[in-house]
């Protein structure tokens, strides 16, 4: 029996919670190996020294751009099935979101979905973040959150048929635009000396968030029930799922209620196997406040944002949805201005002249 066939046959709720937790494991073992992290990119990036997370983070997102790009002009991927491309967007949402997710990652040490991966790893910090980042993002989806994110929302509204840019672009373009940003990446690869593996596992990191577009349009297009087309995100699966088990006796079939078991237990075994499982608590020096208020900004700027740094950044750049290039820059934005803030900007004295020589925390936070 081919793919297609599994497709047609199998109930639709089985093949979408397969498709999630496949392409789950497969970003959750490689994000880990790869180190891949928005908010390490962030830092090395305007701190004026890009480096090897920098390099990493690049070399995925170029590697998601071409190869989902790449599906697209196959004609494997029905971009009239992208929710993100065909619905009405909010770009006050998109700029709002973004620098209030951009802020959270930086308090947080880490995105939503490094969250989730070094959660796995024996992080108990990031386990803790990432819970109340699913908890406010509930909140801010059907809660108490939810009047002020649709306020918010409405300030600039843009039409369906404006949200994605692919028409402003030559023949090919997405996918020679992918090509460039691969090739950008790998300059920086080879000046930083990153690790061959680390550049593999980066690059199979992309290429997973291209998979979840590929599996998930080709089972819409060949099942009989509707299956929305979708690739990788974490904020509102994640509550989803959580919601799920507090709630229900079974998960609901889907794609994201597979996707976000999938990642964590992908990141499970690529640190048992590598001998990187190790338990982390708060201390009195990483301490816990920042934490918090870092994952409830987050919470609420992913589901302004339409997604995560992965899900709006990464999946929705992908597909060249304008509002979400949007977020993602906003989401450097206001990382950058928080770092300088909380991280950089010290008190003048004799042995730091105003600002700090190191940042362990950098260093640590890739260490599971």
């Amino acid at each position: 029996m081919d793919i297609y066939a599994w497709f047609e046959e199998l109930p639709a709720g089985q093949v979408s919670i397969g498709i999630g937790l496949v392409v789950g494991l497969i970003f959750g073992a490689f994000a880990q190996q790869s180190r891949f992290c928005l908010r390490a990119a962030c830092v090395e990036f305007w701190r004026g020294h890009t480096g090897q997370k920098f390099a990493i983070w690049l070399l995925t997102f170029g590697a998601a751009m071409l190869a989902t790009q790449g599906f697209i002009e196959a004609g494997l991927i029905d971009t009239g099935e992208i929710r993100q491309l065909n619905n009405v967007g909010s770009m006050s949402g998109a700029i709002v979101g973004g620098l209030l997710f951009g802020a959270g990652m930086i308090l947080a040490r880490g995105c939503a979905s490094r969250l989730l991966v070094l959660s796995a790893t024996g992080n108990i910090r990031s386990l803790v973040a990432g819970l109340v980042v699913t908890i406010v993002a509930q909140a801010s989806l059907r809660g108490g959150l939810s009047p002020l994110r649709e306020e918010i929302s409405s300030w600039w509204l843009v039409e369906a048929h404006t949200r994605g840019f692919s028409h402003w672009l030559p023949p090919y373009g997405g996918v020679i635009l992918g090509a460039l940003f691969l090739l950008l990446a790998t300059w920086f690869v080879r000046r930083h000396g990153v690790r061959a593996w680390w550049s593999i596992a980066a690059v199979v990191t992309g290429l997973s968030v291209g998979l979840g577009w590929l599996l998930t349009s080709l089972h819409a297009a060949h099942s009989f029930d509707i299956v929305q087309v979708k690739s990788i995100t974490f904020t509102g699966p994640s509550a989803d799922t959580l919601m799920g088990l507090i709630n229900q006796t079974n998960l609901p079939l889907s794609f994201d209620s597979g996707l976000v078991p999938g990642v964590f237990l992908g990141s499970l075994l690529a640190a048992l196997l590598t001998r990187e499982f190790k338990w982390q608590q708060f201390t009195a020096e990483s301490g816990t406040a920042r934490f918090l208020i870092g994952a409830s900004l987050m919470g609420f700027g992913s589901m302004l944002a339409g997604g995560c740094a992965v899900g709006a950044g990464v999946s929705g750049g992908a597909v060249l949805v304008i509002s979400a290039w949007v977020a993602l820059l906003c989401m450097w934005l206001g990382a950058g201005f928080t770092d300088w803030l909380v991280d950089r900007r010290v008190p003048a004295g004799p042995s730091t002249g105003g600002t700090r020589q190191s940042d362990p925390a950098l260093a640590a936070e890739h260490t599971p």
